[in-house]
């Protein structure tokens, strides 16, 4: 029998949605984590052998409707779902082309779109649900060199305030966390070895953040939170 809990991780690797996936599964949750990489799957697997992984390509509606109905078919209904796909093209207006804008947007605005599409009569069915975007402060500002990737952030906040204004009433909670600073990854301590610990956002910090959202009761429920190491510039 599946589980009375599920929860979906799209776009898991192995800083954020690793750190998610572990989080969910301690709490009792059955965890799937969802990823383009195959390579990144059997990562994952070999990290938390307890989740099911899926390949998904959140840019092409039939890998989603697939990837989701084998989770469904394994798990049962899904209760929560965390949007953490968000890669993107950097670069200024000179350095972009439209090709590249327009796979920014469909990394974070469109594929967004579509695993809610996949979860949201699940929750209705339900009469709850969780659905939490892993956000940037590029939502909020477009820096000269975020051309492609401040509209695409742009897009999902706005997405998802309009979602957390039309399902709210129905018992499902929409959130957006604003991830502001660099993660603790090992590509990212590559990239920046003179930086201290403290510098960082450490995953299962921002896993812990992510759990208490979905623990909200529905007379306080949070749309957009912040979170940054005490040293990031904002």
């Amino acid at each position: 029998m599946p589980a009375s809990k599920t929860c979906v991780v799209v776009g898991a690797g192995p800083g954020n949605g690793l750190s998610l996936g572990r989080k969910f599964t301690a709490q009792g949750y059955d965890v799937a984590l969802l990823a383009r990489s195959a390579d990144n799957l059997n990562s994952l697997k070999a990290a938390l052998p307890q989740a099911h992984t899926q390949e998904c390509d959140v840019t092409q509606v039939d890998s989603v409707h697939r990837a989701f109905a084998n989770v469904r078919a394994e798990l049962g209904s899904i209760d929560v779902l965390i949007y953490n796909a968000g890669s993107g093209v950097f670069g200024t207006i000179d350095d972009i082309d439209a090709q590249s804008f327009e796979q920014t947007w469909r990394v974070n605005a469109m594929g967004f779109f579509h695993c809610v599409k996949a979860v949201v009569d699940d929750m209705r069915a339900a009469g709850r649900g969780q659905i939490i975007v892993m956000g940037a402060t590029a939502a909020k500002r477009g820096g000269a060199k975020f051309a492609a990737f401040a509209a695409a952030k742009a897009a999902q906040y706005n997405l998802a305030q309009s979602l957390a204004r039309y399902l709210g009433p129905e018992n499902i909670h929409v959130s957006y966390l604003v991830i502001d600073g660099v993660i603790n990854i090992p590509r990212t301590r590559q990239r920046l070895p003179d930086k201290p610990d403290e510098f960082f956002l450490n995953p299962d910090h921002i896993a812990s953040a992510v759990y208490q959202l979905s623990q909200q009761p529905s007379s306080a429920w949070t749309f957009e939170q912040d979170i940054r190491p005490y040293g990031e510039t904002w």
